[in-house]
């Protein structure tokens, strides 16, 4: 009797657990949409990132590497908190150092290494190198996680956000947002949004 009261309890638990996993796989929602501009070359390489959401930052790890006198990726965007390492891939010595208030930074000049910078503050990062000024790249930290960068159609996709209503918006090296956008996640669905855009 005992041992089936027991089987009987562990079986409700393991239902309530799965019930509330269920529940919170499909409690978020994915944005996907496009960048609309008549300069199609610039649709590439936009950062699209949600403003103002109330929610827990899960830092992150990425790379930028410098190859063939180049910042690959050239865009690259984070939550505030994460950290990037810089590699040297090149056989010539490089440095990378930025001006910007977000975060200022110089790792001096070296050769085929890597070092790494945390962005604690959310901004716009340019990435520079002393040694060859035809180099540039950027780094756009956000106050959240909901945060990607468009593909070279302009296309894009963010997932798992929390169902609500957000401004969306945009950063780009030449063009500038045109008016205020908002999107509506609900729980489980995929919301397409427009983001206008021009120079």
């Amino acid at each position: 009797m005992m041992n089936s009261k027991s089987r009987f309890i562990k079986t409700a638990l393991l239902m309530l657990s799965f019930g509330f996993t269920t529940s919170n796989a499909f409690s978020n929602g994915t944005i996907t949409g496009m960048v609309e501009t008549n300069v199609s070359k610039y649709k590439k390489d936009t950062v699209i990132y949600l403003v103002g959401v109330k929610s827990t930052i899960v830092p992150q790890h990425k790379s930028i590497d410098q190859e063939n006198l180049t910042f690959v990726p050239k865009i690259t965007t984070i939550p505030v908190g994460s950290t990037i390492r810089f590699k040297n891939n090149d056989k010539i010595y490089h440095n990378i150092n930025s001006p910007s208030g977000a975060k200022q930074f110089d790792l001096n000049t070296y050769d085929h290494q890597s070092k790494s910078v945390t962005f604690d503050k959310p901004g716009v990062v340019p990435l520079l190198c002393k040694v060859h000024a035809e180099m540039s790249g950027w780094v756009i930290v956000t106050d959240n996680q909901y945060a990607t960068v468009t593909e070279h159609d302009g296309k894009f996709t963010i997932a798992n956000v929390p169902a609500g209503v957000y401004e969306i918006t945009a950063w780009n090296e030449k063009l500038k947002p045109q008016g205020k956008t908002m999107v509506t996640v609900a729980e489980g669905t995929t919301d397409p949004v427009v983001i206008k855009m021009a120079i």
